[in-house]
């Protein structure tokens, strides 16, 4: 019972003694911190060396021991108002003398080294002494280290750890540790470059190792010389040059809707405003006088490219697909260049038709090329520009042969000229068929004899002879409902007379007894005395009366059969064969096979032993080529991690070429 008692006493007297312990060792520090005029005492480190006289430290510790314990006891027997004098006569002896710590270090404890012996007991090794005036030129015994805790712009104290415990210890990785690390300095932020589209944010493309631009470089090649200022050449007659240019820009939403044709490429290149932003800078590069466009989402369209388009100084038409559909094509022209004289949407679904069930479309385009005023009055003849996406489906090439023979029927109403020739044409897009195929083929040479061909056969994509059940293509292709016949060209009817036909009321009379008027018709009502009598012929009234032909329309159909044509005198720009590489062109990569889908076809007239190659056929009149943007190989895609990439951002190459048309006086 006098035990507890005891100590029940001794726990107030305890916390005095610590509270004047802390207030002296406050006081004795900033003593320290104004007589102190080394940078380390002053700066945000203070070094602490082990101090030469370990046993004055000795000495204080024991007399601290023997005298903490009278007072404890001494406190003990004289209640509260012993603490609270004891508490202000420590304090008032503080405040007197703060600063002569030299003198009052044998009977006063300075609350630095009363914390010290603490540490020092308790570690059962010596702590060094703080040297305030004089710094030690060499320290002796092993080195500490001081981490200071970041209390705000400056640090408030440090805690000192030897240099062995930071090579041994993670002491990083304690929770509690973190708040006394350093924080690391800002680094200088570089400026963002300027971004010419306003109100559209740019995103940061992925790091890019591979040098993009290097491996996806193409050549220019040229096939002329070099136009003037005024875009015209001069040589054997004035031209006027313009580009053209037609590209597959990847729908955002057929892109989601096929994602796995997308695993090879990183998350941040698919972003449709990467992809935007590359897009725009690649037209803003080869800058075409003709832009023409597939898969050219419809919302950004109207939100994004037309706005931007325009501000390049295009204008713009755009159709959408048909059904639900969100895509469609675009083809845009330069207003300074050209001048539109009409423009015809093209629909390939017809209700009620399976062979036509489907939503893609075609956009046909005529323009009159401006002429500079300084050239006096010359002309130049009208442009007809189509652009179309065919159907995708491999296996159905005679869908694809009814899409083709409406666009070029459409293509020969637009521009065909009063006397019954064409202009000049230029046909580009996505037709889903490779090189040599029978569409392609039908497209380059004008015939194809398609009675009883396979119909996955037609486009080329993929072979599938294999397979036991081969749709065939079927005698006529498309039903004359259609309005198209054979040689793609809308039905016209032609009057068999041209004189105009007189008819008078003794011609007419003589049709009111006529052997067809005298039977009767087939589910005629009986009617008393009005449809039950059979007229009688009258008198004088020949048997038979020879009929004239009333048919006056007669459609001129022509058809050969099995056998579909067309005369436009088309053929293609590139040669889908790389002669430095001994590879063929590619203009895509599904699934990392590289293939030819996109062509440029421009009329040309054929050579006079009528053989069509690869080469550049073209005549005067008509539309010279001057230069292409040259194709890859797939291996220099495979190079580059295949398309979409950070440098291309469309599963297509764009196609871009030069032309050039023939000035004439009127």
């Amino acid at each position: 019972m006098i035990a507890s008692c005891l100590c029940y006493l001794l726990l107030p007297a305890a916390r005095l003694f610590r509270a004047l312990s802390d207030a002296f060792f406050t006081c004795r520090k900033n003593a320290l911190l104004e007589k102190s005029s080394s940078p380390q005492v002053e700066g945000d480190f203070a070094m602490a060396p082990r101090g030469p006289d370990q046993e004055e430290c000795e000495g204080l510790l024991q007399q601290w021991r023997e005298e903490g314990s009278s007072q404890v006891l001494s406190t003990s027997s004289e209640g509260p108002l012993a603490d609270k004098g004891l508490a202000q006569s420590s304090l008032a002896l503080l405040m007197d003398n703060p600063g002569e710590q030299d003198a009052a270090s044998e009977d006063k404890w300075s609350s630095r080294q009363l914390s010290d012996l603490r540490a020092a007991e308790n570690l059962d090794e010596p702590f060094p002494e703080v040297l305030g005036e004089e710094p030690l030129p060499e320290v002796q015994g092993p080195l500490w280290a001081a981490v200071p805790v970041q209390t705000g712009p400056q640090y408030a104290d440090c805690a000192v750890l030897p240099m062995g415990a930071l090579a041994a210890e993670q002491w990083e990785e304690d929770p509690a540790m973190v708040a006394w690390s350093i924080a690391p300095e800002p680094m200088p932020q570089e400026e963002n470059p300027i971004w010419p589209f306003e109100g559209l944010g740019q995103l940061q493309p992925p790091p890019m190792e591979i040098p993009y631009h290097e491996i996806l470089w193409r050549e220019w090649e040229d096939f002329s010389t070099q136009p003037d200022a005024q875009g015209l050449e001069a040589g054997d007659g004035p031209q006027f040059q313009f580009t053209l240019m037609s590209y597959n820009i990847l729908a955002q939403d057929l892109m989601q809707q096929s994602s796995e044709l997308y695993l090879h490429c990183h998350p941040d290149i698919l972003n449709w405003n990467y992809r935007f932003a590359n897009l725009m800078q690649e037209f803003q590069h080869w800058d075409p006088d003709i832009l023409c466009l597939q898969e050219v989402q419809q919302d950004h369209y109207w939100e994004q490219l037309e706005p931007s388009l325009r501000m390049m100084g295009f204008t713009c038409f755009y159709k959408r697909r048909t059904g639900c559909k969100t895509d469609g094509c675009a083809v845009c022209y330069k207003p300074t260049r050209f001048r539109l004289l009409c423009a015809s949407p093209v629909e390939y679904f017809r209700p009620g038709l399976e062979l036509l069930n489907r939503d893609n479309v075609g956009l046909v385009l005529l323009l009159q090329p401006l002429v500079p005023e300084g050239l006096g009055q010359v002309s130049v003849a009208p442009l007809c520009v189509a652009n179309t996406h065919v159907l995708y489906n491999p296996r159905r090439g005679d869908v694809k042969l009814a899409q083709m023979a409406i666009l070029l029927a459409e293509v020969d109403k637009v521009a065909r000229l009063s006397d019954g020739s064409h202009c000049p044409i230029i046909l580009c897009g996505d037709l889903n068929s490779v090189p040599d195929s029978p569409l392609y083929n039908f497209i380059r040479d004008g015939e194809l004899q398609y009675s009883g061909m396979p119909a996955w056969k037609v486009s080329g994509q993929e072979d599938f002879s294999h397979q036991l059940y081969q749709r065939k293509l079927q005698v006529p292709l498309w039903p004359s409902s259609l309005g198209i016949t054979d040689c793609c060209q809308y039905v016209t009817c032609h009057p068999k007379r041209l004189e105009r036909r007189k008819y008078g009321r003794d011609f007419l009379l003589r049709f009111r007894f006529c052997n067809i008027a005298c039977q009767r018709p087939v589910g005629l009502v009986l009617m008393e005395g009005v449809t039950d009598t059979k007229p009688e012929r009258p008198a004088g009234w020949a048997e038979s009366v020879l009929e004239e032909d009333t048919s006056e329309l007669e459609p001129v159909f022509p058809r050969v059969v099995g056998t579909i044509q067309h005369c436009l005198h088309l053929t293609s720009v590139y040669t889908h064969f790389l002669p430095q590489h001994g590879r063929p062109e590619v203009t895509t990569m599904p699934l990392g096979l590289g293939t030819t889908v996109d062509y440029i076809f421009f009329s040309a007239e054929s050579c006079e032993n009528g053989n069509r190659t690869g080469d550049r056929l073209d005549r005067d009149g008509t539309l010279k080529l001057l230069g292409r943007l040259s194709l890859l190989s797939e291996e220099i895609l495979w190079a580059a991690n295949g398309l979409p990439n950070p440098f291309c951002s469309s599963d297509h190459l764009c196609l871009l070429a030069s032309f050039g048309m023939e000035v004439t006086a009127p």
